[in-house]
């Protein structure tokens, strides 16, 4: 047995998103069926949706900051109960075996993690399909719970853009008093500010776009520094302990290493293209260059719970279903703060 899904879906790279029907499977023993109430929308989605980056699978469902209610569980299932408020991520499932998996640290698993979306199952079968619909069959372990005092639309996001700022965070041990920069200030961005805050540090927000100085102090940040200006990195050189670098487009990264202290490190969570780091800008004062993607299942929860206990969550801008190809076109223009949020209801 199957479950017939409507859901929004792209059929090439050129594609805009469209009306169509899959089907679920039935929720395995250890399985919960989920109706998804909010999912947010991701730049990487729309790198996926017209294949940016290589590989897309159509036709394709993308999302992946899913929000909903589980509506039913399996035989085994000993997590969850219908009712509850719930989550899924940026994976669905990963090899449980591996020394990440084992670690907790899932999203890095050796034989790679079972993607939302635009991924084969562990069956090499099953193509996987995302948020963009009105429900979805997950395996217990790859769910989280949403605390009770977090607004449902404003969590969506957290499950990706979240946990993506909020994991290098932690694994640096950012602390109170530390000089922490955040680059950019989106999607990604915002978040990364109002965690930096929530632990402590002291933050500046670092963007080309002067106007951003506002919605960066009211955010919570500390100062602002318009990089653009003729002076931004040698008034600003050897400030900061860490960088958090949330930019996909082309940037310099020797410029923003100056402006570590010793034993600095820049954590790079956006995608930008390939650019060549001298070594110079490294040994001068033992710097690091880091990189990190999302976080595991126990450490979303944890960043949720943190949410929760500090009353954070993301900006959003909700939008029906039927909006979704114009939202697209406005994240190319960063036209949002700050983040999308579908609002599923609009498709049932």
């Amino acid at each position: 047995m199957s479950i017939p899904t409507p859901a929004y879906a792209v059929h090439s790279p050129t594609d805009a998103l469209v009306p169509w029907s899959f089907d679920r499977r039935e929720p395995l023993a250890g399985d919960v069926l989920i109706e998804i109430l909010y999912c947010g929308v991701c730049h990487s989605d729309l790198h996926q949706a017209r294949d940016e980056w290589g590989g897309s699978i159509y036709p394709m469902v993308p999302g992946h900051e899913i929000v909903g209610t589980v509506t039913r569980v399996g035989s085994d299932v000993t997590k969850w109960k219908v009712g509850d408020t719930v989550g899924v991520g940026v994976f669905v499932d990963s090899c449980r075996q591996c020394e990440s998996c084992l670690a907790g640290e899932e999203q890095y698993c050796e034989s790679g993690m079972t993607g939302t979306y635009n991924a084969m199952g562990r069956d090499g079968v099953s193509v996987m399909y995302g948020g963009y619909s009105t429900q979805i069959t997950v395996d217990q372990n790859y769910v989280v719970r949403i605390p009770e005092n977090v607004p449902l639309d404003r969590a969506a996001p957290l499950l990706c853009a979240g946990i993506t700022t909020y994991s290098p965070l932690r694994h640096f041990g950012i602390k109170p008093g530390d000089s922490v920069a955040i680059v950019g200030l989106g999607g990604l961005g915002h978040m990364g500010v109002k965690f930096a805050k929530a632990l402590g540090a002291h933050v500046t927000v670092l963007s080309h776009s002067p106007g951003k100085r506002e919605a960066a102090l009211e955010l919570g940040a500390d100062d602002f520094v318009a990089m653009n200006a003729p002076d931004a990195f040698s008034k600003n050189k050897t400030r900061f302990n860490f960088i958090l670098d949330t930019v996909s487009a082309d940037h310099e990264y020797n410029d923003y290493l100056g402006l570590l202290k010793l034993n600095g490190v820049m954590c790079l969570v956006g995608l930008p293209n390939p650019t060549t780091v001298g070594a110079f800008a490294l040994v001068g004062k033992r710097r690091s260059l880091a990189g990190s993607m999302i976080g595991g299942i126990a450490e979303t929860q944890e960043m949720l719970d943190f949410c929760a206990e500090k009353g954070i969550a993301a900006d959003v801008e909700v939008i029906a279903i039927q909006d979704i190809n114009e939202a697209y076109e406005r994240m190319l223009k960063s036209d949002v703060r700050y983040r999308f949020v579908i609002d599923l209801a609009t498709l049932k």
